[in-house]
């Protein structure tokens, strides 16, 4: 495929399949697959590149004058991965952090899975881009020791050079490349891994290697991308979640000034592929976007049209007074526990639909030619762009190429690739590249949203103040979709909940059921999926039985957990809890916050809550003050975490807890979208508020326990305890309980 690419990665994809091919470099069959684990290891036969470099595997090249290279495979959306894991390769191979640059590699199944979703890339990539480290370093103090005629027990590496302590020589890597490229890859039993202790790059602060060219400028982002003769387009799809083109005024936006083309796209029933639609092509993106007003279009909307949220929430209160759908857990007899208890306590809470409303509207620029199309997209999911370009478009896998660019945000949205397969369907009507480029209005109105939900909760508590019944009727969001042409309804994504979920397995008189109300609106993973809101909507219930009960919340919520040890999964969506971690953090999080030693005059407040999320054990405490006139302030949060035996990039750890409190916090304040007539009301962020500096929490406080447990990702479990410590705080500020999101239909003023 021809046409250059001005970002980085452009030639990466290029350069391992002829480095491959032609035997140019050692490669090192360390392939990741899905589950993580190794594949066999495969040794080809050695040399050097053109350019002298020595290439041990397919994430690591060292050039002569010392550079060394390394390839970050999964796409880089603001969670500092671009960094981190290129740090745990760096740290094995002993080398120093300035010698190293990094690249963004393309999709390419050398590379093994490369999504970026549910915090994975952390715990998926870990302990396999330690052994890639480590043996590239192995190679090449073999190769010290040969060129020296010494034992490589005798040799150390250090500071991007192999070490003789005996006689104080030392070799840099780049004087070794070219004899490390002849040796055999060793077994990977013979490879030893660094001592923890002895690390001194992982755990530091490093600043995210994309930073210079962040606040310069640089083309980093798919929104940039510019290739010669790029053609630029919208695409208008129907105002109705699902409908379908009847006729446009084409002829008349086709003879507008810059306008090159202007046709319908038949499109599917898929919410997550390609609807029906307009597309305008033109010579800017200005041209476009001012003929895309001149368009008028006729729309069949379909059935959807008659949805509204004002009908999903009667239809759920009807629903709520009916036996649920699905019984998700049934242990004891809760009718008899509830009828028994000392007090009973009742509560309905509720959230809407939001938006991901990432700074970067959804954007792709494809190129198709001679049967073959190239793609630069900023996606969480490459391989998922991929497979709904070959299945909707028959072009056959090996004939695509993507590019993953950096992402202006992501929190789940760009796991969904609707906007690539969009700008493919538009690429084969256009000779030469052409970028789709969503306005903001696109990009809020035709999200994959985060589903709305309702929580009917009953629960009781016996003369001593212990819980020992919980109900819960989940009603919640489905879309109707088609499996092995059969019809069924499908949850939406972060709409399911598992009969695991806490306090399912605690309470030993707990129902968990949940009943499917059938929409038209498209839903997709939101930043923790399932845990915003479930987190929320249990901790906020349990911190109202600790008052009904007269307990305090800390001493209450350690009481559920008990002494339960190591809990495993059970069901269909088993997962494991580890209950000694939860309570480590929780008591961790009630010292570092002094809860219980102060004292608050009425409008100030402390709010406690955990939650286990995508493998983070987290425990927040929110201060809060509450002026007359029911004005809201975030004093402080301090928040400690689990996330494992290593936190690999300091620096950007601390900036995901934060950033995780203060979107957290923008969520519950803020955002909600209506939806009337089967369309979004909000189209903009005059009418769905983000939050701002003045709203963000005057001090968070981030606390990391290191603990003898496998090492995972922190994108996302930070969040979740956030809503409900803000509410419990605002409750024990001024006994007003928040039972609806967002916070601003809630009235706070209080005399």
């Amino acid at each position: 495929m021809s046409g250059a690419n001005e970002l980085e990665n452009a030639s990466r994809r290029d350069f391992l399949r002829k480095t491959v091919m032609t035997g140019g470099g050692l490669i090192l069959g360390l392939y990741l697959d899905r589950s993580g684990r190794s594949a066999e290891t495969v040794a080809k036969p050695s040399s050097v590149s053109d350019a002298g470099e020595f290439i041990p595997n397919a994430f690591i090249r060292i050039a002569p004058n010392g550079t060394v290279t390394l390839i970050s495979k999964q796409p880089e959306i603001g969670q500092g991965i671009k960094t981190s894991l290129p740090m745990v390769i760096a740290e094995e191979l002993e080398v120093n952090w300035q010698d190293v640059v990094i690249i963004q590699g393309d999709l390419d199944p050398v590379y093994g899975s490369q999504s970026a979703g549910g915090s994975r890339s952390t715990p998926t990539n870990y302990d396999e881009f330690h052994r890639l480290g480590a043996t590239a370093r192995t190679m090449l103090i073999q190769a010290a020791a040969e060129t020296w005629q010494v034992s490589a027990d005798d040799l150390i590496a250090r500071d991007s050079a192999v070490h003789h302590p005996a006689s104080g020589r030392h070799l840099s890597y780049g004087q070794l490349a070219t004899n490390a490229a002849t040796l055999k890859v060793p077994l990977a039993e013979s490879i030893r891994l660094k001592d923890p202790k002895t690390y001194k790059l992982l755990g530091t602060r490093i600043g995210g290697v994309d930073n210079p060219g962040i606040v310069t400028g640089k083309p980093l982002f798919g929104i940039d991308v510019q290739l010669p003769g790029l053609l630029y387009a919208v695409y208008v799809k129907s105002p109705a979640f699902g409908g379908k083109v009847v006729s446009a005024n084409l002829d008349k936006v086709k003879s507008l000034p810059g306008v090159r083309d202007v046709f319908i796209i038949e499109g599917g029933n898929n919410l997550k592929g390609l609807l029906s639609g307009v597309a305008v092509v033109a010579d800017s993106t200005w041209a476009a976007f001012s003929a895309r007003k001149q368009l008028e279009v006729i729309w069949d909307e379909g059935s959807v049209a008659t949805q509204s949220w004002a009908g999903f929430t009667a239809t759920a209160r009807d629903r709520s007074k009916q036996p649920g759908t699905d019984i998700l857990r049934n242990d004891g007899e809760v009718e008899l526990a509830l009828k028994q208890s000392a007090k009973t306590v009742e509560a309905a809470y509720s959230y809407p639909f939001i938006s991901h409303a990432s700074i970067e509207p959804q954007n792709c620029t494809a190129w198709y030619k001679d049967g073959a199309i190239e793609i630069w997209a900023p996606t969480q999911n490459p391989e998922a762009g991929q497979k709904i370009v070959s299945e909707t478009l028959g072009i056959p896998k090996d004939k695509i190429t993507l590019h993953i660019t950096r992402s202006g945000g992501g929190f789940g949205r760009r796991l969904i690739p609707d906007y690539i397969i969009e700008a493919a369907a538009i690429a084969l009507r256009v000779v030469g590249p052409v970028k789709l480029t969503w306005s903001r209005e696109d990009d809020l109105r035709h999200d994959q949203f985060r589903a709305g939900g309702f929580h009917f909760l009953r629960a009781g508590i016996d003369e001593k103040g212990k819980l020992i019944a919980w109900h819960n009727h989940f009603v919640t969001f489905a879309n109707q979709v088609v499996v092995d042409g059969a019809p069924k309804l499908e949850l939406g994504s972060g709409a399911n909940l598992s009969g695991d979920e806490f306090p399912g397995r605690w309470i030993e008189n707990c129902r968990l059921e949940q009943t499917p109300l059938e929409c038209g609106i498209p839903m997709g993973p939101w930043r923790a999926p399932r845990s915003n809101v479930f987190a929320w909507v249990f901790h906020s219930f349990i911190d109202e039985l600790a008052h009904a009960a007269g307990r305090d919340p800390l001493e209450f919520r350690l009481e559920i957990l008990g002494d339960k040890g190591f809990l495993p999964g059970t069901g269909e969506q088993g997962i494991p809890y580890d209950v000694n971690r939860m309570k480590h953090v929780l008591q961790h999080v009630a010292e570092q916050a002094e809860w219980g030693k102060k004292e608050f005059p009425r409008g100030k407040g402390q709010g406690i809550a955990f939650h286990f999320s995508h493998r983070g054990y987290i425990a927040q405490v929110a201060e809060v003050t509450v002026s007359k006139q029911g004005k809201l302030k975030v004093d402080r949060v301090t928040v400690s975490t689990d996330i494992g035996a290593q936190i690999v990039n300091l620096s950007g750890a601390e900036n995901q807890v934060q950033g995780s409190v203060v979107d957290g916090l923008g969520a519950l304040m803020f955002q909600e979208l209506n939806i009337e007539n089967g369309r979004i009301v909000q189209s903009n962020f005059d009418t769905y508020p983000m939050i701002r500096i003045e709203g963000a929490p005057t001090k968070i406080g981030v606390h990391f326990l290191k603990t003898d447990n496998p090492v995972t990702g922190l994108g996302e479990p930070a969040l979740p305890p956030l809503a409900p410590a803000v509410c419990n705080a605002i409750f024990a500020a001024i006994g007003i309980r928040v039972r609806q999101l967002p916070l601003i239909k809630t009235d706070l003023r209080w005399s």
